[in-house]
C-alpha cells in the first residue's frame, strides 16, 4: 500500500505539480482577463480614468423595477478612439446645461466591477465637465456656462 502512494509522489513530482499548475490556470477567466489584458482592450477608455469626448445627443434610460424614472443621459463620442458611449448627467435639471456637440469630460460612474451603478441599466460613464467648466459648479450656480 505504501508503495503505491510513492509512485504517485516521486522525486520530479514538484516539476510535473508546477508544470500543471502552468497549464490549468488558463481555464481560470480571472487570471485570463488579467494576463491577456482584455480589460483595457475591450474599455471604451482604454484603462484610463477619464476621457474627453463630444456630446452627439441628449437620451433618457428608464430606470430599473423597482423605481420608475427617466434618468438623464448623453451620447457622447471619444475623441481619443471615435467610440460611442452613454453617459449619465448628474444632478437635478443639470441637462439643461448641456447641448449637442458641447465638449465634456466623463469617468466612471464606479459600480462594481466596472458595471453599471445603481437603477441605471448599461450606462457606466458620468460627466464631470463641460466646456471645461465642472458641471456640478454649473448646477449649483456658482458659474456661468463658458463659450465656445
Amino acid at each position: 500500500m505504501i508503495s503505491y502512494y510513492l509512485g504517485k509522489m516521486g522525486l520530479n513530482n514538484a516539476t510535473k505539480l508546477i508544470k500543471n499548475r502552468r497549464k490549468f490556470r488558463w481555464s481560470d477567466r480571472k487570471y485570463k482577463v488579467k494576463t491577456l489584458n482584455l480589460f483595457a482592450r475591450s474599455d471604451p477608455l482604454g484603462g484610463k480614468n477619464q476621457a474627453r469626448g463630444i456630446v452627439t445627443e441628449k437620451v433618457q434610460k428608464e430606470a430599473k423595477q423597482p423605481n420608475s424614472a427617466m434618468r438623464k443621459c448623453c451620447k457622447v463620442q471619444l475623441i481619443k478612439n471615435s467610440k460611442v458611449v452613454t453617459a449619465f448627467i448628474p444632478g437635478n435639471l443639470a441637462q439643461k446645461f448641456i447641448d449637442e456637440h458641447d465638449e465634456v469630460i466623463i469617468e466612471r460612474i464606479g459600480g462594481k466591477q466596472g458595471r453599471s451603478k445603481g437603477d441605471i441599466p448599461g450606462v457606466r460613464w458620468k460627466v464631470i465637465k463641460v466646456n471645461d467648466q465642472p458641471l456640478h459648479r454649473l448646477w449649483m450656480g456658482k458659474i456661468e456656462k463658458g463659450r465656445r
